[in-house]
């Protein structure tokens, strides 16, 4: 029976992205640990902080619907927020940037009607108020957690760690 590895992430977070790699290049040794993905806002609107990140993870639960390899889209949306510095905070621009991946203006209505906002709420909520994160990345599974450091974040030995406990577990 696979044990469910539950990951907090935001697309803009720099810790996250680390962690991102670091967790792809480790779970192939753990073919019982399922990967389930929790898309945060480490910063909800209306904080004036740095880029929002909330049409990225919009995306995501659009991509989930459309049967779009997660792991693709994972990967365009960390390059698009820090790597190629798309305006990830304009809907044209983010539909753009991923139109090889989905339909670009079906992604776009998506985005403007909003289909995806209430999900997008319920995965902070899951994440800020029912899982105890107060810093991404976090991974929960059962009892065990790991949680980031703040401008730290996590270490490719922590999320190791953590699989090898989530196998004897």
């Amino acid at each position: 029976m696979k044990r469910e590895l539950h990951v907090f992430f935001d697309y803009i977070c720099p810790f996250c992205l680390r962690a991102h790699k670091y967790l792809m290049e480790l779970i192939p040794d753990y073919p019982n640990v399922a990967v389930v993905w929790h898309p945060c806002e480490s910063h909800p609107r209306p904080d004036r902080y740095g880029s929002h990140s909330d049409l990225c993870i919009q995306g995501y639960f659009y991509a989930v619907d459309n049967g779009i390899n997660i792991l693709e889209y994972h990967d365009r949306m960390y390059q698009a927020a820090q790597k190629d510095h798309v305006n990830i905070e304009d809907m044209d621009a983010l539909s753009e940037y991923v139109s090889d991946l989905v339909d670009p203006d079906d992604f776009r209505l998506s985005l403007q009607q909003e289909t995806y906002r209430d999900k997008l709420d319920e995965s902070n909520k899951l994440a800020f108020e029912h899982s105890g994160v107060w810093a991404v990345p976090a991974y929960r599974t059962g009892a065990l957690k790991l949680d980031a450091v703040e401008n730290v974040g996590v270490s490719k030995e922590e999320i190791q760690d953590l699989l090898k406990n989530i196998n004897s577990y």
